[in-house]
């Protein structure tokens, strides 16, 4: 009464504390929803404590989900914080959810000539020597294409824990690479024939003096 007696206008109060209320609504959205996004992560889980992720194509482990936001550490050991709302609404590959095996592909193209039987059977024995992968099911190796330069194959197997991917990988590699070079498997590289149908003069002559 003191206020409107002295001329105060509750109007003009009115619609600032509504601009503040909107303000502060629309600064508080993304901790909400962070929020309201952590609970579902906690309680559905899709993704809990310890399990390997890929987000944005890169692997990380999660550390700890928390209300607004999950701390994650890739494997250059870097600590990543991302918003809940992020693993709620955007696509994450959770490598673990079910089981921690993951399949490998390793592509593998030799010289045109060579014995497809030996060099089938040369990729499966470098996979049955590597005891991170799994005996069942068996390591299969495709014969895909006749590729441009070479003939394309695949070796397929099951790795038993999806954190040993990477080092797998470079041990099968280590592994076909010693094992063809016992065998004398050539892999391919691309081959190109350059015609030339014209060539400056001095050129011609250049070359010419060289080779003298």
């Amino acid at each position: 009464m003191a206020l409107v007696a002295v001329g105060f206008d509750f109007t003009k109060l009115t619609i600032i504390l509504s601009a503040l209320g909107i303000g502060v609504g629309f600064g508080l959205q993304n901790i909400v929803n962070n929020l309201v996004s952590g609970l579902i992560l906690l309680f559905e889980r899709p993704v809990r404590v310890g399990d390997s992720i890929e987000v944005n194509g890169k692997w990380a482990e999660i550390k700890k989900i928390g209300l607004r936001a999950t701390s994650v550490r890739t494997f250059d050991q870097a600590d990543v914080i991302i918003p809940n709302s992020d693993l709620v609404s955007s696509q994450v590959i959770n490598w673990t959810l079910s089981n921690r095996r993951v399949r490998l592909i390793i592509p593998v193209g030799v010289a045109y000539g060579s014995d497809v039987s030996l060099v089938m059977e040369t990729l499966v024995a470098s996979a049955r020597e590597n005891s991170k992968i799994a005996v069942s099911p068996s390591p299969q190796v495709l014969f895909l294409n006749f590729g441009e330069s070479s003939l394309d194959f695949e070796l397929r197997v099951w790795v038993l824990d999806a954190d040993n991917r990477l080092a797998v990988s470079s041990e099968l590699h280590q592994e076909i690479d010693r094992r063809f070079r016992e065998a004398k498997i050539e892999i391919s590289f691309p081959q190109r024939d350059l015609h030339l149908r014209s060539l400056d003069e001095s050129v011609v002559l250049n070359a010419m003096k060289t080779t003298s």
